[in-house]
């Protein structure tokens, strides 16, 4: 899908990954819906892309995603493709995980997407087709010790997607994955920790994270070419059956 003239919602556009696929896709032509709870920094990043509007969301409420939907079908009278950015890390031991910080990551990371996929599906199928794009992550492909938490949600939520692509293919809904390396942004800083269980050291892998800018381009490829699922770096695929 060609994303020029197209409504876009970006969750997490405040910063991060969401904030360079929002410049991105306004670069390419796109119509944007801002969504996180920063709406000061969404503001001042709305006043610089052209034809974006904020929608201050917190992904965890149920009730603040079906008004984002609500929102940015009023604000654009349609929406073209959904990109389910917004997340958290949480690492601990498996028998150290904290049920109460599990179930708040458990809502940010998979029920989020899930009901915001769940409200949008039934607009994209009325005007014949759209595209979602779930921000996943190489951990889900990987058993990395301490990373369990957040490596689980982010697996069930690759095969969420992967499950709604063959669902909706007969609406023309195109549903796609991206696996993100190690990123350089804030996300390792905001992550949630019981223990310091050190960092992801796999034989093959890029010696240093990526930029914000490359997972933004890797959310592109898969908006355009719609493949079911895209990879940071080839040497994912030897972990990924």
């Amino acid at each position: 899908m060609d994303v020029r003239d197209r409504v876009v919602i970006i969750t997490g556009a405040s910063a991060g990954i969401g904030l360079a696929t929002a410049k991105l896709l306004s670069e390419r032509g796109a119509k944007l819906a801002l969504a996180s709870r920063s709406k000061d920094r969404l503001e001042r990043l709305s006043r610089a892309l052209p034809n974006s509007v904020v929608v201050a969301t917190d992904v965890t409420k149920i009730t603040e995603i079906k008004r984002m939907i609500k929102q940015t079908k009023e604000h654009f009278g349609r929406i073209d493709i959904l990109i389910n950015n917004a997340g958290q890390g949480y690492d601990a031991p498996v028998e150290k995980i904290d049920i109460e910080t599990l179930q708040h990551i458990f809502d940010l990371n998979l029920v989020g997407p899930l009901v915001a996929m769940q409200e949008v599906i039934p607009v994209m199928r009325k005007q014949g087709g759209g595209a979602i794009v779930n921000v996943s992550s190489g951990a889900a492909l990987m058993s990395l010790p301490g990373m369990s938490p957040y490596a689980s949600l982010k697996s069930a939520l690759a095969l969420l997607s992967l499950t709604a692509r063959k669902e909706l293919e007969k609406d023309n809904i195109v549903v796609s994955v991206v696996y993100p390396y190690i990123t350089m942004t804030d996300f390792e800083k905001n992550t949630i920790r019981e223990a310091d269980d050190g960092g992801l050291e796999e034989d093959g892998a890029p010696p240093s994270g990526d930029t914000a800018e490359y997972v933004a381009q890797k959310i592109l490829e898969a908006i355009e070419s719609g493949e079911p699922e895209i990879l940071a770096h080839d040497w994912m695929k030897k972990n990924h059956a």
